[in-house]
C-alpha cells in the first residue's frame, strides 16, 4: 500500500509489527554470535530493548508521529539491555530527535531522522567498530537520503535493500565474522526491525503473527511472584509531567514498596506495590495527566503459580538503610555462589545477571533508586553491560561511578581495592587501578561448529577463554582447565581462584583441585562454589 505521508499512528503500526518480527527470530539472531558459546545472545537483548520500547507506546492515540516516537525512545532508553540493545535504544533516540516536533514527515523527511538515528548510535559508542549494526545504520541514513521517491513504502523497501547490501558486506569489514562465516548478529536484528517496519506499510499496516513462545520476562515475573508479598497491587504508570523536587516520591514511600521513580524530560515512570493503588493513582494525578496504566493482584498471581509450580524460587529483595552511608556498591552477577562472594564483600545490591541475561537500564535505574548512599559504585562485571550502567548513571540524579569490571574475577579485585576511610576520588583511581592486577579466565562449551583465529571448534567442545579470547578448544575438560591456568600464572602470580559452576561433578573437581594444589605449591589455591549456569569454571589469577 502507498503512503505519501506517515503519522504517529502509522509509526506505531510500523514498529509494532517490527517488534513481532524481531521476536519472532531473536533466536536466530542469538545464533549469528561470533563466538560459539552458549550466551550469544544480541538477538534477546534486542528484542527485550524493543519490545520494553513497543510496550510504552502501546494505545496511544496521538496521530503525531513527533510525539509516539518520543515516548517509543523513552521506552527504548530505560529497557536497553547488552550492548546491542543500548545501541539500538540510541538508533531510535536520534530517529526521535529527527522527528520532535512533527505530525506527519514524507519519505525523504524519514530519511533524515535515519541519519539522525546513525548519529545518535556512533556518539554513543566510544570507539565504533565498522563490520556491525553501526556500519548497517550509518549506510542506511547515509544512502537513505539519496533515495528519490515521494513514496514511503517505496522508500522503506529500498531501506531494507539499502541495509541487507550493508549486512553482507560486514564479514569483509571484520575479520571475525569472516572467520565463523556469519553476517553481523546486531545487523541483522536491525535489518529485521526494518524489514518488520516496510512489511507493515506494504501490508496496510495488518500486523505480523506472533509465535506462541514465552519470552524471557514472562518467566521472570512468573518466578518472582513465589516471593513473600508484603503489598498486593504491583502498580505501574507514567505521569505526563516534569519531576518534582522529590515530595511525590517521599509519599509513595508511604504507600508501599519495590518504588522505581524515573524522571525523564516532561515524563515520570512509576512503579510501586501497594495495597493501595487508587490512592496512589489519585495523587499522581494532581501532578499531571496519567497514561499506561497497569495494575496486577500479586497474591492472586501467587495463589495461581503456586498450584502449577512444585519448588518456587525465593528471590531476596535489597533491604534500603534508615540511615544514609557514604558509599554503596551495585554488583552483577550469575550464581547464588558468586552472589554470597560479592554480599560477603560488602555489596548491598547484586542484580542477577550476566552471560544470556543482561539487566536493562531500567533494572539498574531501580537498584539505584534504591540504594541509599552518598557515593554509589557499580560493577557490571561483564563487557555486555558496561553500556547499560553508563546509561542508568546519566539518567539517575545521585551521585554514581561506573567502574568497567568485565569480568567476575575483575569485580571481586574491585571489592577488595576499595578503602572505606578513602574519599571517593581516591578510591575511583584505586578501583579502576585493580582491574590491571587480575587475569581472567573461564571454561565453557561451544554451541556450534566454527573456526576462530585459526582454531577448528566442534560444537560441544570445551572451550578455555582468556580475558574473553578463546585460549584452548579440545573434549577434554580438566586438561583445557589445566592448561589455560597454566598460560595465565606468570612468576608475579600470588593465586588461583576457581568459581567452579552448577555443572560441575564434585568428585572429579576435588581430585583436580588437588593436582592444582601439588602443581604450585607457591600459589594460594582457592575454590568457591559459584553455581553459575553455562560457564564450568570462571579463574582469577593474581
Amino acid at each position: 500500500m502507498n503512503y505519501n505521508k506517515i503519522n504517529g499512528q502509522h509509526f506505531l503500526s510500523m514498529v509494532s509489527n517490527a517488534n513481532i518480527r524481531l521476536e519472532n527470530e531473536k533466536a536466530y539472531v542469538d545464533s549469528l554470535n561470533v563466538f560459539p558459546v552458549p550466551d550469544g545472545d544480541t538477538g534477546t537483548n534486542m528484542s527485550m530493548t524493543f519490545k520494553a520500547a513497543v510496550q510504552e507506546i502501546e494505545g496511544m492515540t496521538t496521530t503525531s508521529i513527533g510525539e509516539v516516537s518520543k515516548v517509543m525512545a523513552k521506552g527504548a532508553l530505560m529497557g536497553a539491555r547488552g550492548n546491542s540493545g543500548v545501541i539500538l535504544s540510541q538508533i531510535f533516540r536520534g530517529i526521535a530527535k529527527g522527528l520532535e516536533g512533527k505530525e506527519e514527515v514524507n519519505a525523504y523527511e524519514f530519511a533524515l531522522c535515519l541519519l539522525e538515528g546513525s548519529k545518535s548510535a556512533y556518539r554513543a559508542v566510544m570507539r565504533p567498530t565498522e563490520g556491525t549494526i553501526l556500519t548497517v545504520i550509518r549506510e542506511v541514513g547515509e544512502k537513505g537520503i539519496e533515495v528519490h521517491t515521494d513514496n514511503v513504502t517505496e522508500f522503506m523497501g529500498k531501506v531494507v535493500e539499502i541495509a541487507g547490501e550493508t549486512l553482507e558486506r560486514t564479514p569483509d569489514l571484520l575479520p571475525q565474522l569472516k572467520a565463523a562465516n556469519v553476517v553481523d548478529s546486531g545487523g541483522m536484528g536491525l535489518l529485521i526491525i526494518l524489514k518488520g517496519m516496510f512489511e507493515a506499510l506494504e501490508s496496510g499496516l495488518k500486523l505480523a503473527e506472533k509465535k506462541a513462545e514465552a519470552s524471557f520476562e514472562e518467566y521472570v515475573a512468573a518466578r518472582d511472584t513465589h516471593t513473600e508479598i508484603t503489598f498486593g497491587y504491583c502498580t505501574e504508570f507514567i505521569i505526563l509531567s516534569e519531576p518534582d523536587q522529590g515530595e511525590f516520591k517521599a509519599y509513595l514511600e508511604t504507600m508501599g514498596d519495590s518504588i522505581v521513580y524515573v524522571g525523564y524530560d516532561d515524563i515520570i515512570k512509576v512503579h510501586i506495590h501497594t495495597d493501595n493503588p487508587g490512592l496512589v493513582l489519585a495523587e499522581a494525578g494532581k501532578r499531571g495527566e496519567l497514561t499506561k496504566i497497569k495494575i496486577e493482584n500479586m497474591r492472586e498471581q501467587h495463589r495461581n503459580l503456586q498450584i502449577t509450580e512444585e519448588h518456587p524460587v525465593a528471590v531476596e529483595k535489597p533491604v534500603m538503610p534508615e540511615v544514609k552511608e557514604k558509599y554503596a556498591f551495585i554488583s552483577v552477577s550469575m550464581g547464588d555462589g558468586i552472589k554470597d562472594v560479592f554480599m560477603d564483600l560488602g555489596v548491598k545490591h547484586v542484580i542477577s545477571g550476566g552471560q544470556t541475561m543482561n539487566p536493562s537500564t531500567q533494572d539498574i535505574v531501580k537498584a539505584i533508586e534504591e540504594t541509599n548512599a552518598e557515593h554509589i559504585i557499580i560493577l557490571p562485571n561483564n563487557k555486555n553491560i558496561i553500556m547499560a550502567a553508563n546509561q542508568a548513571k546519566d539518567i539517575s540524579s545521585k551521585d554514581v561511578y561506573v567502574i568497567p569490571t568485565k569480568t567476575i574475577p575483575q569485580g571481586v579485585a574491585a571489592l577488595t581495592a576499595f578503602n572505606l576511610e578513602a574519599d571517593m576520588e581516591t578510591n575511583y583511581d584505586a578501583l579502576m587501578a585493580s582491574l590491571e592486577t587480575v587475569k581472567s579466565g573461564s571454561v565453557t562449551y561451544a554451541v556450534r561448529d566454527t573456526e576462530i583465529d585459526g582454531k577448528e571448534i566442534k560444537q560441544g567442545d570445551y572451550l578455555g577463554l582468556l580475558e574473553s579470547k578463546i585460549k584452548e578448544a579440545r573434549t577434554d575438560l580438566y586438561g583445557l582447565t589445566e592448561d589455560l591456568i597454566a598460560a595465565m600464572v606468570d612468576e608475579d602470580s600470588s593465586s588461583i581462584t576457581l568459581f567452579y559452576g552448577e555443572d560441575v561433578q564434585e568428585e572429579e573437581y576435588q581430585r583436580f583441585l588437588e593436582k592444582l594444589e601439588e602443581k604450585y605449591p607457591d600459589l594460594d589455591v582457592m575454590s568457591v562454589s559459584g553455581k553459575q549456569p553455562l560457564y564450568y569454571f570462571i579463574i582469577a589469577v593474581e
